[in-house]
């Protein structure tokens, strides 16, 4: 509940440079009186200013300032709602605006749009057309609720049960399915891109895989001609190697028995040219001395001869030798050439064995690295990423189909939500459900109002007037006095509706001249009546001319007069 305390202000309206205070919560009734023009309802207008930024009675807020001193408009507002002080001071010239709970300002860091917001929406929790309707009931600048279009009707209605928040759940909701929607179109448009993706990446591995094998079989040939080779190499050396086994040491052996036979015939044929030497230089000896060089002894001619015979017959010996020795030194040597010459044949079968050897260890190589192309060649490689951005595809088309379904779902859940929460859907069962509350408390006042007749409203705020004899009339269909009389009793049924629901249920009543307007005598009693029935935190402040009227009926009394052009508050009781 609203408790509302105080309301000050100065330089407001016809109001001048003092503050104007006002106790809002000291009676429970209060007769407010004073002449045309003295400021009785510019408290009114300043209540109404300092909560929301406007005022009750229809002014321009640039007018609201007081044309005299033009400057220091301000207004400050104290009310309580669950034991939580509020202080609101607004201001123009300079512009002000600030909310003070519990003694501490409120973070204004927001747009004043936003922050008024937070005032109304979290603090109040009623707009400034419940405002009017619960607080307000007077003749200026005021609508009463009868004479509200329909859509203006159920913000009150909506405001007073408290179930204004399905509007707002509904206008969230409205933009989590426009979002919903959007997520739906991108998710199918990224569907499609994902199914023409995917369709061409079929075709990529198809076209891959034809080239791949094609590469492969091209390569296994060759790997298998490689193979053929190495294997012809193999068997030519097993052959030349069987070859070498089987006449490298026979040959090897004959050469060496060549070298040597060559060696002793050389070793033999310089010991016969040396004997031979030694014979032609004894057969000189004794051709040329007849005496002997050492004894000086003349040589005898018989042994002349015979030693000269002698060296004759072994020269013959010799040379005959010699020539033996030299034919067969020519046969060894010769056998030794083709030894040579059959070796050289061995060593070129070795360089062949060792040629084809490194032949096969190149073709290994060759093999290794085809096979190894053949296992994991780039083509492949190419094959593999493509077949992983297929399984790509494929995952994201399962997340996408995921969020395709849980977005529909969420869409069909909310689509069900915004029914409900639609004026046709839960709002309107539970406005069913006080209608009959409401329709009966309308009735009891204008009982007490002395107005017989049976008012009834429905789910879409559309009234049926019926008077005794059942005639059916409409709001319009009634005078003035009458219509105020309705007006008054919806003005205390929704003060009834909002006790009940103790949403915007507040002490404050304020009747701006509704004593001075078309209410008669007896009407005016009522109404007395109906004011004092109301609960004891009830402050009530009846803004009348008919101060002689009304004097003594009241606990309080204020007087507002006229002073050089300025509203002032001459008493307070």
């Amino acid at each position: 509940m609203i408790l509302f305390k105080k309301v000050r202000y100065k330089n407001f309206l016809s109001s001048g440079n003092t503050f104007t205070e006002i106790d809002l919560d000291t009676h429970k009734t209060t007769l407010v009186v004073g002449q045309n023009g003295a400021g009785k309802s510019t408290m009114l207008d300043a209540i109404s200013f300092g909560l929301f930024g406007k005022a009750h009675r229809n002014i321009n807020k640039p007018q609201l300032v007081n044309s005299i001193n033009n400057k220091q408009c301000v207004v400050e507002v104290e009310f309580s709602i669950g034991g939580n002080d509020y202080k609101v001071s607004r201001g123009l010239k300079p512009a002000k605006f600030e909310i003070i709970a519990n003694g501490t300002l409120l973070n204004q860091n927001s747009h004043s749009k936003e922050y008024q917001k937070v005032l109304e929406q979290n603090i109040l929790k009623l707009t400034h057309k419940t405002f009017h309707q619960v607080v307000v009931l007077g003749s200026s600048s005021f609508t009463p609720f009868m004479q509200l279009g329909a859509y203006h009707r159920r913000d009150v209605i909506e405001d007073l049960l408290d179930i204004g928040v399905f509007s707002k759940m509904n206008i969230l909701l409205k933009e989590k399915i426009a979002a919903l929607k959007e997520k739906i179109n991108q998710t199918l448009h990224a569907l499609e891109i994902n199914q023409t993706k995917t369709e061409a990446q079929k075709k990529y591995i198809r076209d891959l895989s034809k080239i791949n094998n094609d590469v492969r079989k091209e390569k296994e040939e060759t790997v298998d001609k490689l193979k053929a080779e190495k294997v012809d190499l193999v068997s030519q050396i097993a052959e030349l190697n069987k070859k070498h086994s089987e006449v490298a040491e026979t040959l090897n052996k004959k050469w060496l028995e060549a070298r040597d036979v060559i060696k002793d015939l050389d070793n033999s044929e310089t010991e016969t040219l040396t004997t031979i030497k030694r014979l032609v230089k004894d057969t000189q000896f004794y051709e040329k001395n007849a005496t002997c060089p050492t004894c000086e002894q003349d040589i005898d001619n018989e042994l002349k001869e015979r030693k000269l015979q002698d060296s004759k017959t072994e020269a013959g010996q010799l040379q005959s030798r010699l020539t033996e020795v030299k034919e067969r030194r020519k046969t060894a040597s010769e056998h030794l050439e083709q030894c040579e010459a059959e070796l050289q044949e061995v060593v070129s079968w070795s360089h062949q064995m060792s040629d084809k050897q490194e032949r096969i260890e190149r073709l290994d190589t060759e093999i290794e690295v085809t096979q190894w192309d053949i296992d994991d060649d780039k083509s492949r490689g190419d094959l593999a990423q493509a077949n992983a951005d297929f399984d790509t595809l494929t995952s994201e088309h399962y997340e996408l189909m995921d969020s395709k379904t849980k977005f529909n779902d969420q869409y069909s859940y909310h689509s069900v939500i915004s029914e409900m929460l639609k004026d046709t859907g839960i709002k309107t069962k539970i406005i069913k459900q006080y209608l009959p509350v409401i329709n009966k408390l309308v009735n009891q006042y204008l009982q007490i109002l002395d107005f017989y007749v049976h008012f009834d409203l429905d789910e879409s705020f559309t009234e049926t007037i019926r008077s005794r004899h059942r005639d059916a009339f409409s709001y319009d269909s009634f005078s003035e006095g009458e219509k105020q009389r309705i007006d008054l009793s919806l003005l205390f049924t929704w003060r009834q509706i909002a006790r009940m629901k103790n949403s915007i249920s507040t002490n404050l009543l304020m009747l701006d001249e509704t004593f001075d307007s078309s209410l008669d005598e007896a009407g005016i009693e009522n109404l007395i009546k109906i004011i004092h029935t109301l609960g004891d935190d009830s402050n009530v402040f009846i803004i009348s001319h008919k101060g002689e009227i009304l004097d003594g009926k009241f606990e309080g009394k204020l007087e507002f007069i006229k002073d050089k052009n300025f509203s002032k508050m001459k008493t307070a009781t």
